[in-house]
């Protein structure tokens, strides 16, 4: 791939929880050379912040003044941490706490329009992997290469949980997959931009594939796209 196509290449990688699309976007990232940027990170790190000042989350107003004066910025070194008005909240954000606080905060428009600048910003920099539930509809309309990403709701609740586990996190599986299913009706049925493949989105079901496997499928279609 030449160095220009590099530069300008957008790959939007959208899809629910526990579809693989952060595992996934970061080793393509990686393998490409590309700025890679975790849109989720950015609406937990509000969450996180609106919960630390004693907001309730259905106070849109106060929610949507959060977002608007909080700093949020991705340090895009070898492992890409999430700072809060000066915070790492790298580990914080990922809490169950959060986990199930971000589809309520993500669902307004002032949040969105707020986060969504920033994230084009972040596209601006150069050639970019950006994975969340809107990128390919909404933040990066024109990206080259749109996926969206599924697989079994079993599977999807087994890895989220797994994650968990790893992070000291005693949870119950059922309560991950309950958990899961209301995250995913509250992001497909949110009024703004929902979560939904974009027309041109190509699909890509990650259950029983490795995470190496999977990157390797949607760089070759990156490769094959840019020829």
């Amino acid at each position: 791939m030449k160095q220009e196509q590099q530069l300008a290449l957008q790959i939007a990688i959208d899809g629910p929880a526990g579809a693989g699309k952060s595992t996934v976007a970061k080793l393509v990232a990686k393998q490409l050379n590309l700025f890679y940027v975790d849109t989720g990170a950015m609406y937990r790190a509000i969450a996180y912040k609106a919960l630390k000042n004693g907001i309730l989350l259905e106070d849109e107003p106060s929610v949507s003044q959060i977002a608007k004066t909080t700093e949020v910025i991705l340090d895009h070194s070898e492992e890409q941490s999430v700072w809060c008005d000066g915070e790492n909240v790298t580990l914080a954000i990922r809490s169950t706490e959060i986990s199930r606080a971000v589809s309520i905060v993500a669902a307004y428009g002032e949040v969105r329009k707020r986060l969504v600048e920033l994230q084009r910003k972040e596209a601006a920099r150069g050639g970019v992997v950006m994975d969340g539930r809107d990128i390919g509809t909404h933040v990066l309309p024109d990206a080259k290469i749109k996926i969206f990403l599924t697989a079994t709701p079993h599977e999807r609740a087994r890895r989220r949980w797994m994650e968990l586990i790893k992070a000291g996190k005693n949870v119950l599986l059922e309560e991950v997959s309950q958990d899961m299913q209301k995250r995913d009706r509250q992001d497909t049925e949110r009024e703004v931009s929902p979560l939904e493949p974009a027309e041109d989105a190509v699909i890509l079901d990650t259950t029983g594939y490795s995470v190496e496997g999977m990157a390797a499928k949607i760089i070759a279609l990156t490769l094959e796209d840019g020829r």
